[in-house]
């Protein structure tokens, strides 16, 4: 069982180096904004954050299995219509997740309210326990602007260790690798 396992293992992880090189075939990514992405999230994403390349997902995936980091997702939440005529059924979408993560939904975009803003520095600082050096890996979707945002954020409120993985979760799924069922961290 142990052989056929490292197959998998070992197929998933030239499957995601496989896939990076034909991203890479296609086209240049776009260089590095100076500031926030603003619009257009679901685009293309530069190949570096604050000139330090994203991490592949053998590299996400080593940093998760050592519990050396905390993985931070920032995929948008689609609330519940307000204006749901009385009697509908609302069935609320589910986020599969990297195993242990913490879903920040609504921090990745290019300008943040206030609120916002704040929820993002509890939830940092919940899932650190306070601790700046602590190792963040942030991530949403494949070619999603808003992870690259949050991390570049993170760096600003004072945190020292971000990572950006660019593969999100369909790279992590695409790879093998297990999701699980996760609910947005509360807003309090």
């Amino acid at each position: 069982m142990r052989v056929k396992s490292s197959f998998w293992l070992s197929l998933a992880v030239a499957i995601s180096f496989a896939a990076a090189g034909a991203r890479a075939a296609d086209s240049a990514p776009p260089p590095e904004p100076e500031t926030y992405r603003l619009d257009n999230y679901r685009a293309p994403t530069p190949a570096t954050l604050d000139a330090q390349p994203g991490l592949i997902t053998a590299e996400a995936e080593a940093l998760w299995k050592s519990k050396d980091a905390v993985f931070v997702d920032v995929l948008p939440h689609v609330p519940r219509p307000a204006n749901l005529a009385e009697g509908t059924i609302w069935r609320e979408k589910p986020r599969d997740d990297i195993p242990g993560s913490i879903w920040l939904p609504d921090t990745g975009y290019g300008a943040l309210a206030p609120e916002t803003e704040a929820y993002l520095r509890a939830g940092l600082a919940a899932v650190t326990g306070g601790a700046l050096t602590r190792k963040i890996v942030f991530y949403c979707l494949k070619d999603c602007w808003m992870s690259w945002n949050a991390a570049k954020r993170a760096k600003t409120f004072g945190y020292t260790k971000v990572f950006w993985y660019p593969w999100g979760t369909e790279g992590w799924a695409e790879a093998g690798l297990p999701l699980e069922d996760r609910k947005p961290y509360p807003r309090n």
